[in-house]
């Protein structure tokens, strides 16, 4: 169960910096903030659960690294951030850290 929960704790950490991105804007700034510090504390949470079977620093490498690839893919798809065929080396990289990280466990 506490992989469940670390995989979803990864897929909500991508939700604050989306948060943070709607803050930019003067109209969506309030619901914004809001929506960063809802989904950090539902992130945080689900990664306190996760890290009472998983080591921590096990835990902390996978949730990083769910939010750090999946932030990136929002970016490119949603959002028109840049990319190149080295970025997306760099996110298979990620996603191979992590499955290492599984595996090992």
């Amino acid at each position: 169960m506490s992989w469940w929960y670390l995989l979803l704790a990864g897929l909500t950490e991508i939700g604050w910096p989306i948060g943070l991105k709607f803050a930019q804007s003067e109209s969506t700034k309030w619901m914004g903030i809001l929506m960063a510090i809802a989904f950090m504390v539902i992130s945080g949470s689900l990664l306190f659960l996760a890290q009472r079977t998983i080591p921590m620093g096990t835990a902390y490498a996978v949730w990083t690294g769910i939010g750090a690839a999946g932030t990136f893919l929002v970016g490119v798809l949603c959002y028109g951030d840049p990319t190149s065929m080295f970025r997306y080396i760099g996110v298979m990289f990620i996603i191979a850290g992590v499955a290492v990280l599984k595996l090992a466990h």
